[in-house]
């Protein structure tokens, strides 16, 4: 499995929103396309069944694997019923997945599972667990979850091995909010607390629209009431799950993959549905799923107004709470990211795909055959920092770079003639600038602070950072 250099100097920023930029001409906002690799995980044991999901993907470096917790739902029963279970599957590159053997809990005549939650409704609805990056967390408590559904609340459960949980405490943590969703928590790094988002709808009870409310807490026990998140000027739209979690590698940044449910948008008939085996009225509906982004308060972005991810060929691919992604985007290679995805919900054929994306590749701005061109906000620079580029250009195309000071004047000898035209096709393209003499870095120019005009023509801009020409970044494998 991957894991990042720990020991790296990076300020990434991906352009999956305007946040870093100051202002930008003849761009257009785009989002990558992942790619499908495939069905990784089918739901086939008896005690999982066809309605397995609200699936969540956790790298534990300790373990050197990953984890993958869902429910399992196996006698058909309704949601929040007695057959409802928890369980783990374990992984060493994301790819190949297998059932550890536990003895937790057994199922029938079978001693061995890998049921790691069993009797605890409604808690096995919608366990979510997370991996505590607070660098201030007891060790025994190095994995934890929230779980429950209204009217109870969401408990609290911690784990020092992501596979024996307990509860923290009897009572609830948040006890507002509907909560029948996947309700994410996790440690930001960047707010310096401890963040949830939750499910809440804007009418009473379950009426109105899906909507998302978000809650802090310091200690993960006393949590801030919920606040409803903001969309801007945009209409709100059911959003199923919301699935948002800071980017690895840029922790300031907050993506959400959320299944956008479309209630009684039907494309599959009854009869199509008896052909697939959909159980019960599980066609008359349909989702997606959009990109939204946060980094921290109550406003979502969502830079392009169009799906993510689409559905696919095939009206399996169009029943009722299918494409709901899976939470957690995990390093599977050196130059890739991986997400998962709950397909064929309420069919025999319910699975879990894997998509992937190349490293840091989420959203990007786009000049075609104009030069097109954005400016950004301040960068403080040190004398080691170089400039680094995620980028692509046609073969005709290329990008340039120059550098402001904060009078947004041009620094002499960093322009774009310096710079020259960049071309190519990378995921990490170092800038220079060329004098007579040598080539000189970021760091050599004599101002703390810049800020970087970027032209590009036929070329797509995915993300820039600000790295230490003294250490490298090359990832871990264990």
């Amino acid at each position: 499995m991957f894991l990042e250099d720990q020991n790296k100097s990076r300020r990434l920023e991906l352009l999956v929103d305007r946040h870093q930029i100051v202002s930008t001409r003849r761009l257009e906002q785009r989002l990558e396309e992942p790619r499908d690799e495939g069905p990784v995980f089918h739901f086939s044991e008896p005690w999982e069944g066809v309605f397995s999901g609200y699936s969540t993907v956790i790298t534990d470096p300790t373990a050197g694997n990953y984890k993958l917790y869902y429910r399992g739902l196996a006698d058909g029963s309704m949601e929040c019923g007695d057959g409802e279970v928890t369980c783990m599957a374990t992984s060493k590159d994301g790819i190949a997945w297998e059932r550890p053997k536990l003895q937790l809990h057994g199922w029938q005549d079978r001693p061995h599972t890998n049921i790691i939650l069993a009797d605890h409704i409604p808690d096995s609805h919608n366990f979510t667990p997370f991996l505590d990056l607070n660098p201030e967390a007891d060790p025994k408590e190095r994995f934890k979850a929230l779980a429950g559904v209204a009217p109870v609340g969401l408990h609290a459960y911690v784990s020092d091995d992501g596979v024996l949980w307990r509860r923290r405490q009897q009572r609830p943590v948040i006890t507002e909010g509907m909560l029948d969703s996947q309700n994410v928590a996790f440690w930001s790094e960047h707010e310096n607390s401890y963040v949830c988002y939750l499910r809440t709808w804007t009418g009473e009870g379950f009426s109105g629209i899906r909507t998302i409310s978000r809650s802090i807490s310091r200690d993960f026990k006393t949590w801030s009431r919920p606040k409803p998140m903001k969309f801007g000027r945009r209409q709100l739209e059911n959003l199923y799950t919301n699935q948002t979690q800071p980017y690895p590698r840029a922790p300031q940044i907050y993506l959400g993959l959320a299944a956008r449910f479309m209630p009684n948008r039907q494309v599959v008939s009854e009869e199509d549905a008896d052909r697939l085996g959909v159980e019960r009225e599980y066609y008359k509906d349909c989702s997606d799923v959009v990109l939204i982004t946060n980094r921290g308060g109550q406003l979502y972005t969502r830079a392009v107004p169009e799906a993510f991810m689409k559905p696919g060929i095939g009206l399996e691919n169009w029943v009722s709470r299918t494409n709901f992604p899976a939470l957690g985007l995990v390093r599977t290679g050196a130059k890739e990211i991986s997400f998962y995805m709950n397909r064929n919900y309420a069919q025999p054929s319910a699975h879990l795909c894997r998509y992937t994306l190349p490293l840091d590749r989420i959203g990007y701005l786009e000049a075609r055959q104009h030069w097109g061109e954005l400016i950004t906000k301040r960068l403080q620079v040190g004398r080691d920092d170089e400039l680094v580029l995620n980028m692509s250009t046609s073969a005709a195309g290329a990008i340039q770079v120059g550098l402001l000071n904060e009078d947004m004047q041009a620094i002499p000898g960093f322009g774009w003639a310096e710079s020259g035209e960049i071309i190519g096709n990378d995921l990490s393209r170092t800038v220079k600038w060329s004098d007579r003499e040598a080539k000189r870095k970021l760091g050599d120019v004599n101002h703390p602070y810049v800020l970087l005009h970027i032209h590009l023509r036929d070329a797509r801009l995915y993300a820039y950072s600000i790295e230490s020409s003294q250490t490298t970044c090359e990832p871990k494998v264990i």
